[in-house]
């Protein structure tokens, strides 16, 4: 199983990273490109944060790997998106600053690590002898599903995991871009699949940051599955464990919590396309290509 951060240390992390959204370099719009934002999207960004940075060479060669068009090359050497030579110094200067404090940040975060480690394994040890006798991952949320019907949430059958042998775990939120924007593919996907393979079932793990945005987000993309009570989540350590270092995540387990296919690869980011491919692959009668291991 993958190491975690601390959960709350995480969510800091996290929240404090996307506060105040600083200016562009070319390693961020790389990023952006290879987590699923269109070219349109990149453009509509540069607008709004400008260009902090030189588009030399191998700036160029690595963004027209990541997908970049030809507009998006062309407007980074125009300069129209290019912040003047003192906002540019103001904003790296910013960033400086931002790296420093996050890098102090993952030190806390370090320190507490061992902490935590220990306590997972004394939660994993607490439910062991629980898991013996039935399914781990309904073991894990029974009782604390709830899935949004006919504008309100209402509470799952959590009769219906037993039967379930393929569970993909999505941690995901409102406040993510690239979450917002793979979500409606998510929904077509189960509802194409779901009713042919019974076996298989999603649940929501919201990032959230408030009741209402969690609830909001289930409710404008029509989220088909099950997802943990929100006021549940604290509490869902065990559970919480299994999401990688970024959103959206998929992970996809059988029903002793072994990770059968993982957005993640150690650190490396593969994205939830990976893990729906794994599980055409499955459902064709098929073995993955690269079964996930653990981090």
């Amino acid at each position: 199983m993958r190491r975690a951060l601390p959960w709350l240390l995480y969510v800091s992390l996290a929240l404090s990273s996307r506060a105040a959204p600083a200016p562009l370099t070319a390693n961020d719009l790389g990023l952006m490109l290879r987590a699923g934002y269109s070219n349109r999207a990149v453009l509509e960004e540069l607008a709004k944060r400008h260009f902090a940075d030189v588009l030399d060479p191998g700036k160029e060669a690595m963004l027209t790997r990541a997908g970049a068009n030809p507009d998006v090359i062309l407007a980074l050497k125009s300069g129209t998106y290019t912040l003047s030579a003192q906002e540019t110094n103001a904003a790296k200067e910013k960033l400086a600053a931002e790296a420093a404090r996050r890098a102090q940040q993952a030190e806390e975060a370090r320190k507490f690590d061992t902490l935590y480690q220990d306590q997972l394994a004394r939660e994993r040890a607490s439910i062991r002898p629980a898991l013996s006798t039935t399914n781990t991952i309904l073991s894990l949320v029974k009782g604390d599903l709830v899935y949004w019907r006919n504008g309100s949430l209402s509470r799952f059958d959590d009769e219906q995991l037993e039967k379930k042998t393929l569970i993909a775990l999505y941690f995901s939120a409102h406040w993510c871009g690239p979450c917002r924007k793979f979500t409606p593919q998510l929904v077509d996907y189960y509802n194409r699949v779901a009713p042919q393979h019974p076996e298989f079932e999603i649940i929501f793990i919201s990032l959230d940051k408030s009741q209402f945005a969690y609830e909001t987000y289930m409710r404008e993309t029509s989220m088909p599955w099950p997802a943990i009570d929100y006021t549940k989540l604290a509490g869902k350590g065990a559970i919480r464990k299994y999401g990688g270092d970024g959103i959206p995540c998929l992970v996809l387990l059988d029903t002793s919590g072994k990770v059968i296919s993982d957005s993640f690869a150690g650190k490396e980011y593969l994205g939830p396309a990976k893990v729906l491919a794994d599980l055409d692959a499955i459902f064709a009668g098929r073995a993955p290509a690269n079964i996930a291991a653990s981090r």
